[in-house]
């Protein structure tokens, strides 16, 4: 039996080819034992298994200019073998950086777009999920100590990685040695927090940063909900805030956005710095209704502020975050 809890959940995009659909959830089932360090199972094997095959037939069904916007496809290399060449993690960002390019330039937002980018999409999503299994047991390197199964990604509070993760992917790329292992107090390293995150600094003392971020996790996870959900489909408002002003906010807001629900890292940024910026719903209506033309004063008689209460709040947010007309 499959051991559930050790089976992605890879997110396959609404309107993704059939085939593509269906191979990413055979992987599912056949992925436990498979990983990037396994010399047994090693994980571009499924893909070249799985995946090759239905890349191939769906790409054959679309006009040949569709193959430079796919890693490889131009030059009649595999999915499989161009991720192996480039390494999973660059894989995501070069596939990234040719889907964007296509949006740009070729989308039509005709059903065969719509589900070429989804079809990219679930692929991205499938590659980047890849990258972060780690197999069932583990050490980041020969001779190094380190309990590969605790918690190995992004901080709790933001979306950079936690002091475990960045030092195990220091140490995978060989870039640390037998003297700094020991120095580095290995065992110290947290698992939830990165190093600006981190509870106490090096001297014992109370890190203000974390006191801080940490008062307002739970308006950072609504946030990165809401971003998520927003990134996800753009077409219209995703957020399911309550309030139509909010979901307009996002809605406009990720329109000017290149971020995809497969960069988390930059999400998790996105809206660490959004509550960072004390960007409360209401002010997020107050943007709204300025990107839609009204004036202060008519701001202020639509939600019952004063005038100089609206400028006051309009003032205090970071340009970043206005709305782009």
């Amino acid at each position: 039996m499959v051991d559930m809890k050790n089976t992605p959940s890879v997110a396959v995009w609404e309107n993704c080819s059939p085939s593509v659909s269906e191979a990413i959830r055979q992987f599912e089932q056949r992925w436990h034992p498979y990983s990037i360090s396994s010399r047994r199972y090693p994980i571009i094997r499924l893909i070249e298994e799985l995946i090759d095959p239905v890349v191939t037939e769906y790409m054959a069904t679309l006009p040949a200019r569709y193959s430079a916007y796919v890693s490889g496809a131009g030059s009649g290399v595999s999915f499989s073998a161009i991720t192996k060449l480039v390494g999973l993690d660059a894989m995501v960002r070069v596939q990234r950086q040719l889907l964007r390019q296509f949006i740009k330039t070729e989308d039509r937002q005709d059903a065969r777009d719509q589900r070429f980018v989804a079809t990219l999409e679930s692929l991205i999503e499938l590659v980047w999920d890849c990258a972060c299994k780690r197999p069932k047991n583990s050490a980041p390197a020969k001779g190094v100590n380190l309990n590969g199964q605790r918690k190995n990604g992004f901080c709790d509070l933001c979306g950079e990685l936690t002091e475990f993760a960045d030092f195990t992917a220091t140490v995978a790329d060989g870039g640390i040695n037998d003297i700094e292992l020991e120095e580095h107090k290995k065992l110290e390293l947290s698992h939830q927090y990165c190093t600006g995150h981190r509870p106490k600094r090096l001297d014992g003392e109370w890190n203000p940063a974390y006191r801080q971020a940490k008062r307002s996790q739970e308006q950072f996870n609504l946030e990165l909900a809401r971003l998520s959900r927003q990134c996800a489909k753009r077409a219209k408002p995703q957020a399911a805030s309550g309030c139509p002003l909010v979901d307009d906010y996002f809605h406009i807001y990720m329109l000017s956005q290149t971020i995809q629900p497969a960069d988390q890292a930059a999400l998790r940024n996105q809206a660490r710095f959004m509550v960072g910026s004390k960007l409360s719903d209401r002010k997020k209506q107050m943007l709204v209704l300025q990107h839609y033309g009204l004036s202060q004063s008519a701001i202020g008689r639509r939600l019952g502020i004063g005038r100089q209460a609206i400028s006051k709040a309009l003032a205090s947010i970071p340009e970043a975050l206005h709305l782009k007309r």
